[in-house]
């Protein structure tokens, strides 16, 4: 078991920014692709971010492209997400993921360690 620890989420008005951050602990995962997923009450889990495990490429989801920005910190251990122009379809229990992997999947079964949920929550 690899903790994944998640931090930043809360409430905010639409228009709104919020950043999301991921902290592993134990074994590093500099090497391993990451990625942000979200689910709303009564939905499937969907793809939001990815980041390989290089950290030079980088995958969205077309419903956040230019609002959302993936990026990882190795030295940290982090992942973070950060979201721009929040708006209320947005509203969500945002998790971050860990693949075995260098490259990004878009489907959550692809991934193997998962943090415990933020709630994001965006008002109209």
């Amino acid at each position: 078991q690899v903790p994944l620890v998640e931090s930043g989420g809360g409430l905010v008005q639409a228009g709104g920014s919020l950043r999301l951050s991921c902290a592993a602990s134990g074994r590093t995962f500099s090497t391993y692709a990451m990625g942000w997923f979200r689910q709303a009450p009564g939905k499937e889990r969907e793809f939001v971010a990815g980041i390989t495990g290089s950290g030079m490429s980088t995958y969205y989801a077309d419903s956040v492209k230019g609002r959302f920005t993936i990026s990882r910190d190795n030295g940290k251990n982090t992942v973070y997400l950060q979201m721009n122009s929040l708006k209320p379809e947005d509203t969500a229990v945002y998790y971050c993921a860990v693949r075995n992997g260098v490259g990004v999947r878009r489907t959550p079964d692809e991934y193997n360690y998962w943090g415990q949920g933020s709630r994001v929550t965006v008002s109209s």
